[in-house]
């Protein structure tokens, strides 16, 4: 019975604090536009954003099978190891398919929607 007293008041003083407080009408507030500033739409930012992770993709991809080739060539003849080597290989091939795929999808996009993602006027943004 304690808590359903307690419950009702907390309720009450809630609902007659907010009933009496005055009323607060918001501001404009503007964050000024930086200098020199080259993105003006969110999708130039998106699209700069989606080139940078597949670039970025690629190279580790690259890395990554670089990397299996010479854990393979350096295996000596050990099992493990050069079952280890193939692992990294496959999954190394396993992501370069899934970053075309990426690509592809994208480019799909591109042609049934009528909208350009990879565009030549993307900017990567610098720090001020």
């Amino acid at each position: 019975m304690k808590k359903v007293k307690l419950f009702s008041s907390l309720l009450t003083t809630g609902y007659l604090l907010l009933a009496t407080a005055p009323a607060a009408f918001a501001q404009n507030i503007g964050v000024p536009k930086p200098q020199n500033f080259k993105i003006d739409q969110i999708g130039t930012l998106i699209s700069g954003a989606v080139g940078i992770a597949l670039l970025i993709a690629a190279i580790l991809v690259f890395a990554y099978l670089v990397y299996g080739g010479i854990a393979y060539i350096t295996s000596g003849g050990d099992k493990t190891k050069t079952e280890e080597a193939r692992n990294r290989i496959s999954s190394a091939l396993v992501g370069l398919a899934i970053v075309a795929s990426a690509w592809a999808i994208i480019k799909l996009i591109e042609f049934f929607f009528g909208i350009t993602i990879f565009g030549t006027d993307v900017t990567i943004p610098k720090g001020y």
